[in-house]
């Protein structure tokens, strides 16, 4: 019964948050406007900027914020305990990282869709622009390497779900001609394409498995989906990344759908039982895993708080915003439904997992309670002997027993979860190569390094240093340094999230308004990231620059990572008290032919 009570009072939570916090941020602190010209009016290009209904933009903003994150992160962080990483997700997602996304959105859609690099320029300075965008391209790196990462290794674990992953791109393809182009309806393709992409999945599951014939297979998928991202992000948002995330917006209805249902059932008929199946406060880690202190706070990120998120935020999303007043429905809605599923993770890799689990990888022999969760959590293993693929197969097979609750077939409920974490990872990828690209043309303009202005230039270079990051040896050679990566990630992705709190910050400061509610997470999520790097860096027994066997190449960007964040805490603190009520400096004027086209806009009543 204690499985079906955390999930009831987790969400009721949410839903409470969002109208009371979340409608006192959007009135009381942003004031939000019906009548304020949005960037996707103002710039409209029908390619980055596009004036997009809220159901669609939701779609597309929550999958490209989800991804993998709050499923990776809760599926490691469980190794604590699952009272520890449950209470970190549901108050930091309502008072952090729903805060901090939803506050990144209205500061970018009120610079014309500028990413909060971007504006750091000229809210703080032009150093802090220049090292905001530094830490960008380095967050970005890692995430378009981490998350080419889960999907390959879901690849190779589950064959069954690659057919549907791929299936996927040409039907939202074709929706988004259907939508576009044809001027058709939204509603029918959208459950027409649902249809085909369960279809696909049944397929798969039981006549057309997928594996590559080489020794290698995560390698191979790794560049496969690179190449791809290429590919998708240059393309107009509407042709793939919208009516794709549209797509996977609603197969996540259902799966949670799914996954909510089973959970009922099996919590109410006792079959999912939370205490009996893991620690609450698990007494002690694998040997040499790093301590509950800082790192629950960068493992679990896109569950509570991520900096990707503003990325997302002022990168894409503000650029398809068609009215103001629906940024707390994006914003902030978003990350409370992604708390909602990091909760289920947290639910399904413990009691989940405590339904059974093979007693070996591959037996017919079922473990079940706490002795299923010590096959994925031994608290006598090695940190080092964790996998990506353990990890992540633990929320896919604690998962597929809440939808086996339902009575769907066992393999059927695999292939189920197994597709929606890669389809998530997989907007999450497109999202982050297309933001990569903003970003690498932001800092080479910049820098006046001209041919890496040119967006296909761009792109390239974005996939290229992901590519090469995702090469990162791991225990098992090329290719399985997932879990190497992931505190680095999360290490970077945290200072990122500080590093924009203070850029939503000082856009309330130099108007007077009330900064206490961003000061707080602010100073969280710049002390926490920092606390890390330096017990990654530094620790005697596994410190990237103290172990015997030192990694330069993590040791270098994690240095990087701290200078820089020191120094943007410098140029903040320097221009702290001068900078209270007086506004920063104005945008310069519209090019002639964008005010043109507003203007005759605006005649026509467009």
């Amino acid at each position: 019964m204690i499985t079906v009570l955390v999930a009831v009072f987790s969400f009721v939570g949410f839903i409470v948050a969002y109208h009371t916090y979340g409608r006192w941020l959007a009135r009381r602190i942003f004031g939000l406007d019906a009548d304020a010209v949005v960037p996707s009016q103002q710039l409209r290009d029908d390619v980055d900027f596009v004036p997009t209904k809220k159901e669609v933009i939701f779609g597309h903003h929550f999958t490209s914020i989800a991804g993998t994150g709050p499923i990776v992160g809760p599926a490691i962080a469980v190794f604590w305990g699952w009272l520890p990483a449950l209470l970190w997700v549901v108050l930091g997602s309502i008072f952090i990282g729903a805060v901090h996304d939803f506050g990144a959105l209205v500061v970018s859609l009120r610079n014309r869709g500028q990413t909060i690099g971007e504006v750091a320029g000229r809210l703080i300075s032009p150093r802090a622009r220049l090292m905001f965008l530094i830490i960008l391209a380095l967050a970005l790196t890692v995430v378009l390497a981490i998350f080419g990462l889960v999907i390959a290794t879901i690849f190779k674990i589950y064959p069954q779900s690659v057919l549907s992953v791929w299936v996927e791109i040409p039907i939202a393809v074709a929706v988004g001609l259907w939508v576009y182009r044809k001027g058709g309806g939204l509603l029918l393709p959208s459950l027409a394409a649902l249809a085909l992409l369960y279809l696909a999945v049944y397929v798969g599951v039981y006549y057309l498995p997928i594996s590559l014939p080489v020794s290698n297979p995560v390698v191979v998928w790794t560049l496969i989906l690179m190449t791809y991202c290429y590919v998708a992000s240059v393309l107009p948002v509407w042709t793939l990344l919208q009516p794709r995330d549209f797509i996977n917006s609603h197969q996540l209805i259902v799966a949670l759908a799914l996954l909510v249902g089973g959970l009922l059932i099996a919590g109410l008929t006792g079959k999912a039982d939370l205490l009996a199946s893991a620690p609450a406060i698990a007494p002690k880690g694998p040997i040499g895993a790093p301590p509950i202190m800082p790192f629950l706070f960068i493992t679990i990120a896109c569950g509570a708080i991520s900096g990707f998120h503003c990325l997302v935020s002022s990168g894409t999303s503000s650029k398809q915003v068609a009215s103001e007043t629906d940024a707390q429905y994006v914003g902030y809605g978003a990350m409370l439904l992604e708390g909602a599923l990091a909760v289920i993770v947290i639910l399904a890799c413990c009691a989940g997992v405590g339904m059974g689990v093979p007693a070996v990888s591959g037996g017919a022999e079922m473990v079940t309670g706490l002795e299923a969760w010590h096959t994925k959590y031994d608290p006598e293993g090695s940190w080092a002997g964790f996998g990506l693929g353990q990890k992540v197969g633990a929320f896919v097979e604690g998962g597929a027993n809440f939808v086996g609750s339902l009575g769907i077939a066992k393999e059927m409920a695999v292939g189920i979860i197994a597709v929606l974490v890669a389809s998530f990872a997989a907007t999450t990828l497109d999202t982050a190569t297309r933001l990569q690209r903003y970003v690498i043309q932001e800092l080479t303009g910049t820098l006046k390094i001209t041919p890496l202005t040119n967006k296909y230039a761009a792109t390239g270079l974005a996939v290229a240093l992901g590519a090469a990051m995702a090469m990162v040896p791991g225990p098992k050679g090329i290719g399985t340094g997932g879990l190497i990566l992931w505190p680095l990630f999360g290490a970077t992705n945290q200072l990122l999230a500080g590093l924009a709190f203070m850029v939503i910050v000082f856009y309330l400061w130099r108007r007077n308004l009330p900064i206490w509610f961003a000061a707080v997470p602010m100073i969280v999520m710049l002390v926490m990231p920092a606390w890390a790097l330096s017990w990654q860096l530094f620790n005697g027994n596994s410190g990237w620059l103290a172990a015997e066997q030192r990694n330069y190449l993590l040791g270098l960007i994690g240095i990087g990572n701290l200078g820089l964040q020191i120094w943007m805490m410098v140029e903040g603190l320097l221009l702290w008290r001068r900078a209270r009520g007086v506004l920063e400096e104005g945008l310069p004027p519209l090019p002639e032919r964008v005010s043109k086209l507003k203007t005759a806009a605006e005649g026509t009543g467009a």
